[in-house]
């Protein structure tokens, strides 16, 4: 290899890398609520707030116009707005996928699996009151639940749909009472899969979800007629 095709292929391995790193850090800022719902993106606001050129801010904004984190509008590109169908939509498939991977464990779970459940089970109820630890510990126990289900289709599935689910920051395992609710629950799924019950598993996991989708929706109502500070 010369060294002007290196330096070109290290240059573009450079590019990469730098695209990504500002890829994740918008995607991070909106999770985090810093752009608002509608809020404009702009490419070369955006490349001073990070300290980069326009490029990688733009190839950045593409792949979360893929993830449908942003959106095109008239004045260019913003923060995706969502809806209270779009909330019903995401949820009634995660309905679905969540309660066949539940089914699919309690078939298929080894003694391995029920192990890393139990333990994210006593992680979750060892955690404490931030409401991103609570959310971090719930996602593993979920992921937990994924993995014994020893499908890699479900798996991906899965992990996909959560990319829609980052665009409300908000937690619903800080509203109310749904974390009390969110332990019982997942204990009461746990001890189907133990059990090798996939009925009640499914049953278990399709109600947990399905209450998971009421508290996004009350929220969401909540937030709608809070009056403007």
């Amino acid at each position: 290899m010369t060294g002007a095709r290196h330096e070109l292929q290290a240059g573009s391995e450079r590019g990469r890398y730098v695209a990504t790193s500002v890829y994740e850090r918008v995607r991070e800022a909106i999770v985090r609520g810093e752009f608002a719902p509608g809020e404009a993106l702009g490419e070369m606001a955006l490349a001073r707030k990070f300290g980069t050129s326009r490029t990688p801010v733009r190839e950045a904004l593409h792949r979360l116009e893929i993830e449908a984190i942003v959106e095109r509008s008239a004045r260019g590109v913003r923060v995706r707005v969502s809806s209270p169908e779009e909330i019903l939509d995401i949820y009634e498939v995660r309905i679905t996928l969540e309660s066949a991977a539940a089914r699919a464990a309690a078939s298929r779970a080894t003694e391995l699996d029920r192990v890393r459940l139990r333990a994210a089970q006593d992680a979750m109820i060892a955690t404490g009151d931030s409401p991103v630890e609570r959310a971090d510990a719930n996602r593993v126990f979920h992921e937990a639940v994924w993995q014994a289900s020893h499908s890699a289709t479900l798996v991906d599935l899965l992990h996909r749909l959560n990319v829609h689910l980052i665009r409300y920051p908000s937690t619903t395992l800080a509203h109310g009472n749904r974390w009390k609710e969110v332990l019982r629950e997942h204990e009461e799924l746990l001890e189907a899969i133990e059990q090798r019950d996939p009925q009640r598993a499914h049953d278990i996991a399709e109600h947990h979800m399905a209450g998971a989708r009421e508290v996004r929706l009350r929220m969401y109502a909540e937030k709608e007629n809070r009056p403007e500070s």
